[in-house]
């Protein structure tokens, strides 16, 4: 009787134990030979609250790193801006016909300074069969305002957003480095909540990396996607232009946080002041991408 007891205490601890583990957000770490066999063991998953696995993501990691070093060559300005603890709002433009910014932005993050990033997107790839799975496991979810109130207020973690939208990416490349409005604000409003900082990046090599030449409004209606487009990558390259970036040299700046001086919290924020940083947020991007472009010798080498 007592040693059944005993197996039996011993199987709530186990339970426990493991129960808590999965609650607790996981570090990027490269994960070891243990870890590899515990993620492959049935419920003892790395997967969080949140969809993302930190053993998708190290897969990741190693499968882009030649991406992100050798093809795009990624260089970045301005990473002390990014706080090495508690929770901040990333800002950044978007650009090309499949987003080349996010992975790049979300990697060198985590490889440079060893935080995870979350990214927020357009609910649409949630959606899409495999490719939302593969975005949750990967560290991306919806952009609803909650969603990034938790990440930020609860849990003290990077969240990445784009205020265009997909506007920013379906814009044609004779428009390109030119943002689109940043929204009606919502992004100034959650970081006002949350009490974190704003911290603008400026990325120019993304419009480069797969430039839309038009798009096709119809078919985007007909599959209820944001915009279907046609790009030059699939013009020069055929079916493999459907995936395939250009080699366009990413160069990243990341400007000064943008703190608000108000308290978190509250119920209501004043609209004019949110629309203010808005615009104030988007015109330091648009400065920092045209003070780039002017400096930059080519497309191709930086």
């Amino acid at each position: 009787m007592d040693g059944g007891t005993e197996e039996h205490e011993r199987l709530v601890a186990s339970v426990e134990e493991s129960t808590s583990r999965s609650l607790v957000p996981v570090p990027v770490v490269e994960p070891g030979p243990e870890q590899d066999e515990a993620s492959v063991d049935g419920r003892r998953s790395d997967v969080d609250e949140w969809g993302r696995s930190q053993s998708m993501r190290a897969l990741a990691r190693r499968i882009y790193d030649p991406i992100y070093s050798k093809w795009f060559r990624v260089e970045w300005e301005g990473l002390e801006n990014i706080p090495t603890e508690g929770g901040a709002l990333l800002v950044a433009n978007h650009a090309a016909a499949i987003p080349s910014d996010a992975p790049v932005i979300m990697h060198g993050i985590e490889t440079e300074l060893g935080r995870p990033v979350y990214g927020l997107a357009d609910n649409f790839f949630k959606r899409v069969p495999v490719v939302g799975t593969l975005w949750s496991r990967l560290g991306g979810l919806p952009a609803h305002p909650d969603n990034a109130y938790r990440l930020l207020k609860e849990q003290g973690q990077l969240v990445l957003v784009f205020p265009e939208g997909s506007k920013g990416p379906a814009k044609p490349f004779n428009e390109r480095y030119q943002l689109r409005r940043f929204g009606r604000g919502g992004f100034v409003e959650i970081a006002m909540q949350a009490g974190v900082p704003v911290v603008p990046i400026a990325v120019v090599g993304a419009e480069e990396s797969m430039p839309t030449l038009f798009r096709l409004p119809h078919l985007a209606s007909f599959i209820g996607a944001p915009y279907v487009p046609v790009t030059a990558n699939m013009l020069a390259l055929g079916p493999l232009g459907v995936a395939t970036y250009f080699p366009a040299k990413f160069k990243l700046r990341v400007l000064e946080p943008v703190t608000f001086n108000v308290p978190p919290d509250q119920e209501r924020y004043s609209r004019s002041r949110v629309m203010d940083w808005s615009e104030a947020i988007r015109d330091r991007i648009q400065n920092a991408l045209y003070d780039m472009l002017r400096n930059r010798r080519s497309v191709w080498f930086g």
